[in-house]
């Protein structure tokens, strides 16, 4: 039987070269031949894994796609799958299936035999894979495995939703055990480590789970005994200084972390739900911040749309979206641009996110009677010359915005809002005047964020049937003229293909025509139309477009965007 390496020359995806570099890899780093050609970027997993079943007449699996359950990953131990590079798949009656990258080693069969009492039978994969499989799914395992054999059987009792039976001094002891605070810890560290933008800890009936957000995508991260729900949730408020005692009304919190030498703020979010309380942590890490207008997805005529609006000494800029577009960064983005020594920036925020040097940021306290509208007079008094509200929510605050535009102060807020032209009747219906709203608004933004395709393992892919990609949006004549591709899932990207986003924009610049537009009442579609004939790029139009240039995908576009 010849050598992987060997096989791989003989089938012309490496060369001699190539296999001497990644051997003095393998001197060096450790590992197999074909984990360190992987790592080289000489040869792609899918061709090893494909080799190892051809050599050793296994069936290949691809780790990416499979949700390993927690009682089966109990069978083997962390300590024995990083030994023999396995771990447990699937268990079927007497019978266990392991991914190995060597499947003969029957060493490492015997051994997980005579451990778990199953019959073994192996599947082939990448060593690549299987690394990623076992941080993937041990992580949370272990660190779940010590807290139950920590915790004593009573120490935690499931208390019944009623105020008189909460025990609130047993409470506050059950968070302060180390157990609790280390899967606590554990879940905020992983969190930042892992780029996260979201953390929902979700109490259900019969189970609990902890999800994370991830490039805009939810994925399970672990499900901690249901008897921890209290104590978790209960730690989590306590970090948040909120009232542990209050179990019926919402509350907002924050937590300050330092990870990797680095402070991470937490903003946190506590809502009553019928089998407990949900809490979901935004994390605000400024490291991650892009403050960079040319690098957040502006096609070169919205930038300069943009920028031009934005340098302008008064009117006002709207930024649209819903929840998590990234309309904050954008508008953080211009405030970076304008942020002079000799300009003075006023921002009302609810909360404020990042805080930036050179601007006078405050925070929203509805409670105390300071909201947008409160704050935005306010900061008429201190002679401000651009303003930044973070929510036109209602007529008081978009009246006192829009008169703000049209005495000499440049304005900037954001709106939800589907598209940059719905933007206009959602002013006229909160009961600004038509003639208030032409006069006052220089440009509106509508924006989304899709998965950009992971660089690692990008693929070229076939190109989509023709009759599909006209319904697209694609001309007759660009069909063929580029590739397409799509992500194959590696460790870079945690196996989905995607990592990191980027913004697809609508950028309505609000000119003469369309001021006529609105006078004369016209319906967000033909200001849409009279937008377009003007240049302005729809969010399907700026999506494709980043499909043309190998950025996302087709799907992606599907996702985020509307005709």
């Amino acid at each position: 039987m010849l050598k992987l390496g060997d096989e791989l020359i003989k089938a012309g995806l490496i060369n001699e070269k190539q296999l001497e570099k990644a051997l003095d890899e393998q001197k060096k780093n450790g590992g197999r031949v074909g984990y360190n050609l992987v790592k080289l970027g000489y040869v792609d997993e899918e061709d090893i894994t494909g080799f190892l079943s051809k050599q050793y007449n296994v069936p290949s699996i691809n780790l990416s796609s499979f949700d390993i359950e927690e009682s089966v990953i109990r069978l083997v131990p962390e300590e024995t799958a990083r030994k023999y590079q396995v771990i447990p798949v699937t268990r079927t009656g007497a019978t266990l299936t392991v991914a190995m990258s060597d499947p003969s080693n029957v060493f490492a069969l015997d051994d997980i035999k005579f451990m778990t009492g199953y019959n073994v039978e192996p599947v082939v994969s990448s060593e690549a894979a299987i690394r990623t499989a076992i941080d993937r799914f041990y992580g949370s395992t272990n660190v779940l495995a010590e807290v139950m054999e920590d915790l004593e059987e009573d120490m935690l009792e499931v208390v019944e939703e009623t105020e008189e039976d909460i025990d609130l001094k047993q409470l506050e002891e059950s968070t302060s055990e180390a157990p609790v605070v280390r899967l606590v810890s554990l879940v905020l560290n992983e969190a930042v480590k892992r780029g996260v933008s979201d953390i929902h800890v979700e109490p259900y009936e019969k189970n609990f789970r902890i999800r994370y957000r991830l490039d805009g995508d939810m994925y399970e991260y672990m499900t901690p005994p249901l008897k921890l729900k209290d104590a978790i949730t209960s730690r989590l408020k306590i970090l948040a200084n909120l009232d542990i005692a209050e179990k019926r009304l919402p509350q907002d919190g924050r937590i300050k972390i330092r990870v990797q030498r680095k402070d991470v703020d937490l903003r946190v979010s506590c809502l009553p739900c019928i089998h407990g309380e949900k809490i979901v942590m935004r994390i605000l890490d400024k490291s991650n911040l892009q403050l960079d207008l040319t690098k957040l997805g502006f096609e070169p005529k919205a930038m300069a749309d943009f920028e031009e609006a934005i340098k302008k000494p008064y009117g006002m800029v709207l930024v649209t979206g819903p929840t998590g577009s990234g309309k904050t960064t954008t508008l953080y983005s211009a405030l970076d641009q304008l942020n002079k020594v000799e300009t003075n920036i006023m921002t009302a925020e609810d909360p404020v996110e990042f805080n930036i040097k050179g601007i006078n940021q405050v925070q929203m306290k509805d409670e105390i009677g300071l909201n947008f509208a409160s704050a935005l007079r306010s900061f008429l008094r201190q002679d401000p010359d651009i303003i930044m509200v973070g929510e036109i929510r209602d007529f008081e605050t978009a009246e006192i915005g829009v008169k703000a535009a049209l005495t000499g102060h440049l304005v900037l807020s954001t709106l939800h809002t589907n598209d940059a032209p719905s933007t206009i009747n959602r002013l006229l219906n909160m009961g600004v005047e038509p003639f208030l709203v032409s006069s006052s608004v220089l440009l509106i933004v509508a924006q989304r964020l899709a998965r950009k395709i992971c660089k690692d393992c990008k693929t070229e892919i076939p190109t989509p049937p023709a009759e599909s990609l006209l319904k697209l949006g694609f001309s007759k004549e660009e069909i063929g003229s580029f590739k397409f591709y799509k992500g194959e899932g590696c460790p870079t990207c945690n196996n989905t293909g995607n990592k990191g986003r980027i913004a697809c924009y609508e950028v309505m610049p609000v000119t003469d025509s369309i001021k006529e537009a609105i006078l004369s009442g016209q319906s967000s579609l033909e200001i849409r139309e009279i937008a377009r004939s003007e240049g302005m790029l729809t969010l399907r139009e700026s999506g494709l477009k980043k499909v043309r240039e190998g950025m996302i995908t087709i799907d992606e576009v599907l996702k985020i965007t509307l005709k």
